[in-house]
Parts: C-alpha cells; sequence; structure tokens
C-alpha cells in the first residue's frame, strides 16, 4: 500500500524517551504463504548528539556498494496474511479565491468557488502489486513553495515535488535523465497509479489527466516554459529486472497527448554492479514530439514531428575512503521529456572526477575530511565549447554536528556568441549552536554572466538559514537569500527574499503553521540594453496559515487562508488575491 496506516504512541522519560508502534500486517506487502518465509531486515537509528550516529541493525561494510546484500535475514512468519489490502479515501473540499483585475486597485470579484467531493482509493492487486486511482485530488494541505532567484537564471527552476499522491512510489521511476518530473502535471483532474514488484520483476505505471498542460522548452543556451489552459493527458510505464545478483535492467516509456499537441518517449537502463566496487550505469532514449502553431511560432519550433536521442554512461569506482567516476552524455538538440524535467539539449558532456575521504572517531576535530576534484567539458553537437571547468571541493564534519564546503570553479564558458573566463567559488558552514538552535550560512563569489546584456559580472549571494525549537511545541524556521550582480557601469540589480515559517505544535495530531515570503527586486534600467520588458522594482508578498488535525495520513481535517500581494515601479504593494480552503477527509481500509 502507499501509505501504511499504523498506531504509535511516545513519552519522554526522565532518561531520555520511548515510543511504541504496533504495525499491523495489513499495512505491509509480502506474499501469501502457507511456510515460512525469509524477510530482509533493517532498522535504523539517526542518534544527533555532538556528532551524528547512525544506530542499525547490522555492521555496514562501506567497501560493497550493495546496500540490501548486507540486510539481516528473518526467517518466519508462517502463516501471516497481509488482509485484503483495500482503502478507500474519500475527502471534501472547499475553496473561495477573490482577485483583482489586471492586478489593480479595482475591488475584489470571486474568481473560483467550488465544494467538491474527491476520492483516493488503493487496492493490493497482490500482496506485492498496488493499484491506486485518485479523482479531483485536493492539494491544498501541501506547503507552498519556498522562493527561489528567478532573476538572470540560464535556465527554467526546479522545484520538489510534494503531494502525496505522486510522492509514493517516486523512486521507482527515478532513471539517470529526469524523464519524469511530476510537477510537469499542474492542476491533476484524475489519476491512476499501479506500482509494485513480483519475483526479479518491478513495475510502475501511473496516467493523469491534467487541466493545465505546462510545457519546457529546452535550448543549447537556455530554456523557456509556459502554461496553457487546455487538457492533456500524460501517461508513464516503468519495467525494472533483477539482473545478476545486484544490477538491474529498465524501460521507461512516457507519453502525453494533448490537442494538436503529443510527447511521446522511450528508452532502457541499467545498473551493474560487476564487484563490491566497481559500477556502471546507463541509459538510451528517443522522443517524439509535435506541437500546436502557436507553440511552434512563439518559441520558434519546427513543423512536423521532431525526433532525438539522448544517451548517458557512468562508471564509478567506490570504497569506503576512495571514489573515482568517469562520465559522457549526448543529448540531440531536438529531444524532449515534457513530463521529466530536461532543460538543455544539443550539447556533449565528459567528467572525471576523483574524491578522497578520511573518517575519524568522534571526539577529534573531524569526524569526516573529504576532497574532490574534476574536470567537465561541455559542447554543443558541433563541437563548439559551452563549458568547461576544472572543480575542487573540500568538506568537513565536526562537533557539535557542525559541517563546512568549499567549492569552486577556474572556467571558460560561451554564451550568445561570447566568450568568458569565470572564476567563483561557493561556501556553507553550519552547526548546532545548541541543542534547539541550529544555524547555517551559504555564499557564492565571483564571476557571473549577466545573461540579459551578454557580459561580465561579479556577483555576491549570501543565504543564512536558522532552524529554532521552543520547548515542543514551537519551531521557527527563517531564511535570508540576498544577491547582487555589478557590471560595467555600476550594479545591475539586488534580490532580496525572505522566508519564515511558524508552527505551534498543540500535540502530535494538531498544529497551526504560519509561512511568510518576501520578494523584492531592484534594477538600474541605464544599464539594460534593452529594458522594454525589464521593471526597476518588483515586489512579492506571500503569507499562508494553515489549521491541521490528523489521526493518520488521510484521516484529517484542514483549514487555510492565503493571500498574495505585488507591487512595481508604477504600483504600490497592494492585495491581489485571497484565498480560504477547507478539506476534510476520512480512511477506510478492508
Amino acid at each position: 500500500m502507499g501509505c501504511a496506516i499504523w498506531e504509535s504512541d511516545g513519552r519522554i522519560t526522565d532518561e531520555g524517551y520511548i515510543v511504541e508502534m504496533s504495525i499491523p500486517f495489513s499495512s505491509l506487502n509480502f506474499p501469501r504463504s502457507e511456510g515460512e518465509q525469509t524477510w530482509g531486515f533493517d532498522a535504523v537509528r539517526s542518534y544527533p548528539r555532538s556528532v551524528r550516529h547512525h544506530i542499525g541493525a547490522w555492521v555496514r561494510d562501506r567497501n560493497n556498494n550493495c546496500y540490501m546484500c548486507q540486510a539481516d535475514k528473518l526467517v518466519g512468519f508462517a502463516g501471516v496474511t497481509p488482509g485484503r489490502n483495500i482503502e478507500f479515501d474519500p475527502t471534501m473540499s472547499g475553496i473561495i479565491t477573490e482577485e483583482r483585475v489586471d492586478e489593480t486597485a479595482r475591488p475584489f470579484h470571486t474568481a473560483e468557488r467550488k465544494f467538491e467531493p474527491g476520492l483516493t482509493a488503493q487496492w493490493g492487486v497482490t500482496p506485492n502489486l498496488t493499484l491506486s486511482t485518485t479523482l479531483n485530488p485536493d492539494f491544498s494541505n501541501v506547503e507552498s513553495d519556498i522562493l527561489q532567484l528567478d532573476i538572470n537564471n540560464q535556465f527554467a527552476i526546479y522545484y520538489p515535488e510534494k503531494r502525496q499522491f505522486f510522492l509514493e512510489g517516486a523512486d521507482f521511476f527515478s532513471t539517470p535523465f529526469t524523464v519524469v518530473h511530476t510537477r510537469s502535471s499542474a492542476d491533476p483532474k484524475w489519476g491512476v497509479k499501479f506500482t509494485g514488484k513480483e519475483g526479479a520483476s518491478g513495475i510502475g505505471y501511473y496516467t493523469v489527466q491534467d487541466n493545465i498542460t505546462n510545457i519546457l522548452i529546452p535550448g543549447t543556451e537556455g530554456s523557456d516554459s509556459d502554461s496553457y489552459n487546455q487538457k492533456s493527458v500524460g501517461s508513464v510505464f516503468r519495467y525494472k529486472r533483477d539482473v545478476l545478483k545486484s544490477s538491474n535492467l529498465g524501460l521507461i516509456l512516457t507519453d502525453r497527448e494533448g490537442e494538436n499537441y503529443f510527447n511521446r518517449l522511450g528508452g532502457i537502463d541499467g545498473d551493474f554492479k560487476f564487484t563490491q566496487k566497481n559500477r556502471v550505469t546507463f541509459q538510451v532514449l528517443q522522443s517524439n514530439t509535435s506541437y500546436t502553431d502557436s507553440i511552434r511560432s512563439e518559441y520558434d519550433q519546427r513543423a512536423g514531428d521532431i525526433t532525438g536521442t539522448a544517451w548517458y554512461a557512468h562508471y564509478w569506482y567506490n570504497t569506503r575512503s576512495l571514489d573515482f567516476f568517469a562520465t559522457h552524455e549526448e543529448v540531440d538538440r531536438p529531444f524532449r521529456a515534457d513530463l521529466g524535467f530536461i532543460t538543455q539539449v544539443g550539447y556533449k558532456y565528459d567528467e572525471l572526477a576523483v574524491d578522497y575521504q578520511w573518517q575519524h572517531d568522534p571526539g577529534y576535530w573531524y569526524t569526516i575530511f573529504e576532497l574532490f576534484s574534476s574536470f567537465n567539458y561541455r559542447r554543443d553537437q558541433s563541437g563548439n565549447l559551452l563549458h568547461r571547468a576544472y572543480a575542487y571541493n573540500w568538506y568537513y564534519e565536526g562537533p557539535k554536528q557542525s559541517h563546512a564546503h568549499i567549492y569552486g570553479e577556474f572556467a571558460k564558458d560561451y554564451y550568445d556568441g561570447a566568450e568568458f573566463r569565470l572564476e567563483w567559488l561557493d561556501a556553507c558552514t553550519g552547526l548546532y549552536l545548541t541543542p534547539a538552535l541550529f544555524v547555517h550560512l551559504y555564499g557564492r563569489f565571483g564571476d557571473r554572466i549577466d545573461y540579459a546584456n551578454t557580459r561580465l559580472g561579479q556577483s555576491i549571494l549570501l543565504n543564512p538559514n536558522i532552524l529554532l525549537r521552543i520547548g515542543l511545541h514551537i519551531k521557527i524556521e527563517a531564511s535570508h537569500t540576498y544577491e547582487h550582480l555589478d557590471v560595467a557601469g555600476g550594479r545591475l540589480y539586488k534580490a532580496d527574499i525572505s522566508y519564515l515559517k511558524l508552527m505551534y505544535q498543540f500535540n502530535k495530531r494538531t498544529f497551526l503553521r504560519t509561512i511568510f515570503q518576501y520578494k523584492n527586486y531592484k534594477r538600474n534600467l541605464a544599464l539594460y540594453i534593452d529594458d522594454e520588458d525589464v521593471n526597476a522594482r518588483t515586489q512579492k508578498l506571500f503569507t499562508q496559515i494553515l489549521f491541521s488535525y490528523k489521526i493518520n495520513p488521510q484521516t484529517m481535517f484542514f483549514l487555510g487562508y492565503s493571500d498574495d500581494y505585488l507591487s512595481d515601479q508604477e504600483i504600490d504593494l497592494i492585495q491581489t488575491n485571497r484565498t480560504v480552503f477547507t478539506k476534510i477527509g476520512y480512511a477506510y481500509t478492508l
């Protein structure tokens, strides 16, 4: 089953804490058998003190790259049955959204008002194969994305998946190229998923109808993206077969169909562990795409069907202390993966890297000390340079769960007909100042290309973060991102993004969470060659408050409110929309 449901309880004692869990066999996937069964077993506890300890059920050989081969074996369970594995999760959700027309000071009008039922159901077709369906899924309980810097970016920004329907079994759809990225499904109306493993064969499949079609147009030197208010159906099929002792071969097929549009992709991949230290992974893909006339004209895409290929090979030598790897990949310019996240096409890439790690027992000034070095070379399909760099990295872990790293590059880049020599480094450090307070600081310093104007600049980026727990009930997370870019003539832009999350945990089932996010960009229009579509000032403010009562992952009650504020050089900060949402869900299992 996807979300296993079990009972648990705990309490704090004078010596620490005690946790008790009762997991029914109906929440576990295992074959029906009259006789004894053999299960692989591992239990791991993360034990953070001055340094973080991982306590496991068995001693792991770090010179062996096969984890599950080393697991303890439990023999028994004769006559145990997994149950009928049927679950129904009906929901009722409501949302009311008001917004202003054209983001001006005009009065609010109701943009959306709906109250509708939804249903998610799961059936264990066999003890190891699960069929899941969802109708009118509501994702109002999902935490909002943390704002990222979307200024002076060459390629589209990646946002992680947070929706439970897509997270379940997500690892099974992972391949060397990111050809499955479920955030490409923006507003699903219904979906069906089938996942599991029988013997040496694993299978995964899902189909989702989307009310909105997101399109990512990759290029060699940049990418574009857009959303279209039209329906599409996306499907993914994945098959993996265990071979040899700890290797596998896989097949991946994806298909997205819309009105006068499709993207189809297929390929094979493999992961071969020839010895405990030597490993090879590969993937070969081909895609076929046909865009609508509007997409072709707006983004200068070829008419008719376009077909492209991509392939990847990676060799990895891994021991407790020494790692070495070599990578080669090629992606044709017409290659597309519209259900995935591939932002660059039309390139060839090679990398050689070596990493050495020293480890020491707790109590010393370090527990892990690591040095890394690599050389990578990226060129277009004609052999012209895109990026060439020597990279170095230094990494440290020590007392108080402290860590630090420095990564840098000496690089040569080619962009928009110009060549740039770049030297930059990023660094971060973090530690627990007290058991309740963790602080972290990230920074990036050095050369950066001004992509809007095709020239070299110097950039500084700073990103401090804190995590504070006050007693057993209050948790505070805060971060701020600051960046500026200087070019010949002065400062091109300054960007600030602030994030604050406050959570009060009433008890193990109930919490109240508030999120504030603020973005402020300031640009010097006199330094932009073309400032027609550039705002001198952009401000955005987002707030969200959520009350949650949850008995288990599917039996819950949510009530929330969110709104957005916007301003630019022409209008002051003004509320542009506001939303109230609620959801009730119940889990019924058989």
